[in-house]
Parts: structure tokens; sequence; C-alpha cells
């Protein structure tokens, strides 16, 4: 029996990315907003089945609850950007991109950071669909 359909052949340019930080994962705040440790307690913008943990990419946005800093933003629900992730995911050209860490970086429900500078490397897709935090950016991998 045949198949049907078209069968794609090479390099598939798929919209999603490979999740690397999930529900109740503990991310690097890596920008100086004064947070160090966050957890993740949701993605937005994601449509997922039922009981599937949520996952986020780099460049997506999730809800964080900070859990080590300054005292005034312990305890304080806010918003992040993905801009680490240490699961390998693949980029269109075909390379594997991996980091050592899960990073965010705080931003407000307008989608403005709330620091001035980030602290490592940040990924090119983080960067293409926010554009200022090429601005905060020193390394751009």
């Amino acid at each position: 029996m045949a198949k049907r359909g078209i069968k794609a052949v090479g390099v598939s340019y798929r919209l999603h990315k490979t999740p690397g930080v999930f529900m109740e994962s503990l991310v690097k705040v890596s920008d100086n907003s004064g947070a160090r440790l966050a957890r993740v307690i949701g993605v937005l913008n994601l449509k997922t089945t039922w009981r599937r943990i949520p996952g986020a990419a780099v460049g997506d946005v999730v809800v964080v609850s900070i859990r080590e800093g300054k005292p005034e933003l312990r305890k304080q629900i806010m918003r992040g950007i993905v801009i680490r992730q240490r699961r390998p995911y693949r980029r269109p050209d075909g390379t594997w991109i991996a980091f050592e860490d899960n990073a965010i970086v705080l931003v407000t429900p307008e989608g403005e950071p709330k620091g001035s500078e980030i602290h490592g490397p940040v990924a090119k897709e983080a960067v293409e669909r926010w554009p200022r935090l090429a601005t905060m950016a020193t390394i751009i991998v």
C-alpha cells in the first residue's frame, strides 16, 4: 500500500522549535534586574493537548515566580523571555545548538526588558523575535 501525500526531502522548516524549558523548571535570570533564580509557572501563547506538560523554547515568553534575588522581587510573578536552553535544537541550516544552562530575561507585560544588560550569550532566535534584546546582549550565538 502506497503512502498518501507529498514527502518532503531535505531539511524541514517547521514553525515550532524543540522545547527545553518546562513547567516547574528552575531557570537562571541573566539580566541585572536583581533576580537570580526563577521558577517557570506558565507558558504564554501555547496551544497544547490535555495532560501534556507545557514547554517553552528559545524566544518564547514564560510566566515565572522569582525564587532568589532582592527581597522586594522575591515571590513576585513576572514574565520572561527564554534566551538559552540546555536541550539541543536544530537550526534551518542544519546546525545543532545547545547552551550550558536554561536562562531568561525579565520583561514587563508590554515586552520591555527590566534590566539594562544581559550576562552570557543570547540565542539568535530570541534576538530575531525580540530586537530589544540585541542592544542589551554582549554575545549573540
